[in-house]
């Protein structure tokens, strides 16, 4: 279990002006802005901003403004253990060692507890399956470096130490890590293509993300491989931000949905799909490539599709094989 720690700065004119959570982020290194922010709401940090009569203490707040002088102090608590249960869900470990995990989670499973699913979530496997994992992210989310959404299967990585922890998170901070997904996507789009659209949460439907949204925060996707099929692509697509359903929003956005997309997709195109034997929504995520924590070499791991996509993309394939063998010569 981490010690608590205390770092103590005064903010250079590089940092004037800009906002209170961004700048720990830049300075502390490790932390995500949503871990500084949670700090900063829990009264962990401290800023006295220098005047003619004296220090005077600010309030801290995320988005408040700093100045060049201002001196801030923050202390990181000692993190503390998981009081939630274990449970003995299975899990697909592909790989492990003393400082990070890396699993395939399936489809339909939550990342972390929330409102609605105290239980059944990976953070509940960990707890079972694995004993050492880091205490940064908090109670409710112990080794979780970053998350899938609930339809979506593939790759997560998963610190199990608080060094481990810090140094990956940064390396998702700063667009480091290389994550690679395959997609179904409606129509054909093109390898090759790229997509610069901010996300933000959508003000008329908190629970959606939009690329329309007025405050919102870069995003890129990228298109690194297609698959014309009938009447779909299936694509290769990377990401370097990893920003909340950012591969379906950019995807819907651009009139491409993801096949299986409830929330932003199409329903005709979901219903023909589904007829035809798809129950899920088609987002893996196929590959991920990081560098180690401790040594600083390059990691990558890739899984294959699972099964029930890999069988329906099947029986997408085989009309087009029959034409191809029909096709005079």
């Amino acid at each position: 279990m981490a010690e608590a720690q205390n770092h103590s700065f005064t903010v250079s004119a590089e940092f004037d002006g800009q906002r209170l959570d961004r700048v720990l982020v830049a300075l502390l290194g490790g932390f995500s802005r949503s871990q500084i922010q949670r700090l900063i709401s829990e009264r962990h940090v401290d800023l006295q901003r220098p005047g003619s009569r004296g220090a005077r203490s600010h309030e801290a707040k995320p988005n408040l403004v700093v100045r060049e002088g201002d001196q801030v102090s923050i202390d990181v608590p000692a993190a503390t253990a998981a009081t939630l249960s274990s449970e003995a869900l299975p899990l697909d470990i592909v790989y492990q060692d003393a400082d990070l995990a890396v699993l395939n989670k399936p489809a339909g499973m939550v990342v972390h507890p929330s409102a609605g699913h105290a239980s059944g979530t990976v953070v509940n496997a960990l707890l079972h399956h694995l004993q050492d994992l880091s205490g940064v992210g908090g109670e409710l989310r112990p080794g979780i470096v970053h998350r899938l959404d609930r339809g979506t299967s593939g790759l997560m990585v998963v610190a199990k130490n608080d060094a481990a922890h810090h140094e990956l998170a940064r390396q998702f901070h700063d667009h480091e890590i290389e994550k690679e997904y395959i997609a179904l996507v409606w129509g054909v789009v093109q390898a090759g293509r790229r997509i610069d659209l901010p996300i933000g949460r959508d003000p008329a439907d908190r629970k959606k993300m939009s690329a329309r949204a007025r405050r919102a925060r870069s995003a890129t996707t990228r298109i690194t491989a297609a698959l014309q099929m009938p009447g779909v692509t299936l694509a290769h697509i990377a990401i370097a931000t990893g920003r909340t359903h950012q591969i379906r929003v950019h995807a819907a956005h651009l009139g491409h949905p993801v096949a299986g997309d409830d929330r932003y997709g199409d329903s005709e195109f979901n219903a023909s799909l589904e007829r035809q034997g798809l129950r899920r929504m088609f987002l893996h995520a196929h590959s991920v490539e990081f560098v180690w924590p401790e040594t600083g070499e390059e990691f990558a791991v890739s899984v294959p599709l699972p099964a029930t996509l890999a069988t329906f993309l099947s029986t997408l394939e085989e009309p087009a094989r029959r034409a191809d063998r029909d096709r005079p010569t």
